[in-house]
């Protein structure tokens, strides 16, 4: 074969190859954890859930609403509230363009949906934060709305579920994000009093100021499997201890063992786990 023939067959298998992998990239996914390549339909159905190892993708807020409460039941509150630059804060950029970027990119004001939704018929008072806004941090924004969902729980009486996905309190509003950590764990507090149970399920990642109020505050705290849930993370802990931490730490798994929550629960069986537990703790029986 001469070198002219060698080039040609060579540019020819480039051509064909390329042509062969040439499929729509958000038709297919790659899993984190097993590496599996995996149709994004399939995925959506399974619950975004990996069929092969388990592992859970990160949901959308309304995807997971669609999964765990009653079809077409959800009724959202709020959704004016959004963001303002108390500080003119600015590093890379500035916090005003940031907000623009993810509203967006979302398509909402902020990083948490609330409202009312049935689960078997019976009202739920509900928010679920979203990681894609800003790595679901928590503003005023989040800190206000969540607060009225435990609210809205308490004047109408019905059980509160939060399902939380956060990197912690939103440092571009310094003082103000980290006074909705108060806030939040007041509310609760009330709700408490008045004997209204309060569901936090974490979701990965639920990390910094989240995981030092309401997230972890439920009468009952599920977590979805290996989900990353902490306060400072295991890098920051490792480079000021100077030691080597525990394979799993901080994961729910590990959480679970050491009693930080009550129970890992597979998304695909959550709405079937809250049922169970709100029927006996609230009378609100599956229809």
């Amino acid at each position: 074969m001469s070198i002219i023939d060698w080039f040609a067959k060579r540019e020819k298998n480039t051509v064909d190859t390329t042509e062969k992998l040439n499929i729509p990239g958000h038709l297919w996914i790659k899993c984190d954890h097993c590496q599996e390549i995996l149709f994004q339909k399939d995925l959506k159905d399974n619950a975004h859930v990996c069929p092969k190892c388990g592992f859970h993708f990160r949901m959308v807020a309304m995807d997971r609403l669609a999964l765990i409460f009653d079809p077409a039941s959800f009724v959202p509150e709020d959704e004016n509230l959004g963001p303002t630059d108390f500080l003119s804060f600015s590093d890379s950029e500035s916090y005003t363009d940031r907000i623009r970027k993810a509203q967006a990119k979302t398509k909402r004001q902020d990083a948490v949906v609330s409202g009312m939704a049935t689960l078997n018929h019976n009202p739920i008072s509900v928010a679920v934060m979203d990681f894609s806004y800003m790595g679901g941090s928590m503003g005023s924004v989040v800190g206000e709305k969540i607060t009225r969902t435990i609210e809205r729980g308490l004047a109408k009486r019905c059980p509160v579920v939060v399902f939380t996905s956060s990197g912690g309190a939103r440092m571009q509003e310094g003082i103000m994000s980290l006074m909705q950590m108060a806030k939040t764990s007041g509310a609760l507090d009330l709700l408490g009093r008045a004997g209204i149970p309060y569901v936090s399920v974490l979701c990965d990642p639920t990390t910094g100021g989240t995981s030092a109020s309401f997230a972890i505050l439920g009468d009952f705290n599920f977590a979805e499997p290996g989900a990353l849930i902490s306060f400072a993370g295991p890098r920051v802990i490792e480079q000021t201890i100077r030691q080597k931490l525990p394979d799993g730490f901080q994961r729910a798994e590990f959480l679970l063992s050491h009693g930080m929550v009550d129970r890992v629960v597979d998304r695909r069986e959550l709405r079937a786990t809250l049922s169970l537990v709100l029927d006996m703790v609230w009378g609100c029986p599956a229809v």
